[in-house]
């Protein structure tokens, strides 16, 4: 009697732990990590992880950016793992789904092509974690997101390119007034990766500056590049070999690289730096120019500093995970212009 006791006691506890657990399940509660957009912004009490996922990482600007996500990133106690993407979109969402695995809170990501952007937000979303976009814009319905709906895109960390664009473009205009050139002899060159949104509206930006200025309309020559040095460098180089009657050059670009790389192309072809008017874009590089005392033809460049971004970046990705501050739209960095006598006292290293 006492192991029928037994078995009917045993019995009845199953019952009661299997009624427990059905009602759990059925109380209503979402599963965790559940939520619609690219995150759910739920608030997280424990220690954090984020990926900071990054394009052409081992660029100075980039470098910078990365310093200063991990030098925040370890004032918030955050875990941060930095990836370089390179230029390759199909490493972009193989290192995404690589960071969902493991069990990073949260991404940060500088696409390699705005093309890629729908797929790796559509990732983000799956997972139901947060994603932000650091200098690059992405849009989720589509690979454009110059034609993207603004309801559409994803937060962004970084600059404002129109902004970027004019400051230089003011500044060339500046230049080549000051120099006293003629327009017929003289062309402006604008590099840039031309399917790169972020780099079309400097760009954009620039050529309107230059018309606000009040400068003489210049004949110009438009370069699609690779955003390097050296692809920059090969283009400009080809250029004045069939511009061979042009006296003056002005050299704008989306970044250093396409108007240091430019510069440099304008040099090995013979042109002196008096007769060029180069304005960089991030300053990390024309200020090796001005440290060494080159005259190249580099006469300024705005200065934009990547760490800054990195910080803001990663503190808006710990606000919106530790206590479920939305995202801005947009958050933006300051920036200055700076040019051989005055770049030290902007305070960054020329390394």
């Amino acid at each position: 009697m006492s192991m029928i006791r037994y078995r009917r006691g045993a019995a009845l506890a199953g019952a009661l732990a299997l009624a427990l657990t059905l009602g759990a399940c059925s109380s209503g509660k979402p599963a965790p990590g559940t939520g619609g957009g690219t995150g759910t912004g739920k608030k997280s009490d424990g220690p954090m992880s984020i990926a900071y996922l990054q394009k052409q990482g081992d660029q100075e600007y980039f470098v910078s950016e990365a310093a200063g996500a991990r030098k925040k990133a370890d004032e918030l106690g955050v875990k941060l793992t930095v990836v370089n993407l390179g230029n390759d979109a199909s490493k972009t969402i193989t290192e995404v789904k690589s960071a969902i695995a493991q069990k990073n809170a949260g991404i940060v990501i500088v696409v390699p092509e705005s093309a890629v952007g729908p797929q790796v937000a559509a990732e983000a979303k799956k997972a139901g974690i947060p994603l932000l976009t650091s200098d690059d814009q992405v849009c989720v319905s589509g690979p454009k997101p110059a034609a993207c709906d603004k309801s559409d895109l994803v937060a962004r960390v970084g600059f404002s390119g129109t902004q970027m664009g004019g400051e230089v473009g003011k500044r060339a205009a500046a230049e080549f007034t000051k120099a006293g050139w003629s327009p017929a002899d003289t062309r402006i060159v604008y590099a840039w990766k031309q399917d790169t949104t972020v780099c079309t509206d400097r760009i954009n930006g620039a050529k309107a500056a230059w018309k606000e200025a009040g400068a003489p309309e210049v004949q110009t020559i438009e370069l699609g590049t690779d955003n390097t040095p050296a692809g920059a460098q090969a283009k400009v180089e080809a250029t004045v070999t069939a511009h061979q009657g042009v006296a003056h050059w002005v050299v704008m670009g989306c970044n250093d690289e396409n108007v240091s790389g430019g510069v440099k192309g304008l040099n090995n072809a013979g042109v002196k730096g008096a007769d060029i008017v180069g304005v960089g874009l991030g300053a990390y590089l024309a200020c090796k120019d001005w440290q060494a005392g080159a005259d190249n033809g580099m006469k300024a460049a705005l200065y934009i500093p990547g760490d800054e971004v990195g910080k803001l970046a990663v503190q808006a990705m710990y606000d919106k995970l530790k206590n479920g501050k939305e995202f801005a739209p947009e958050a933006f960095a300051p920036t200055r212009m700076v040019d051989a006598g005055t770049w030290r006292d902007a305070g960054f290293g020329c390394k």
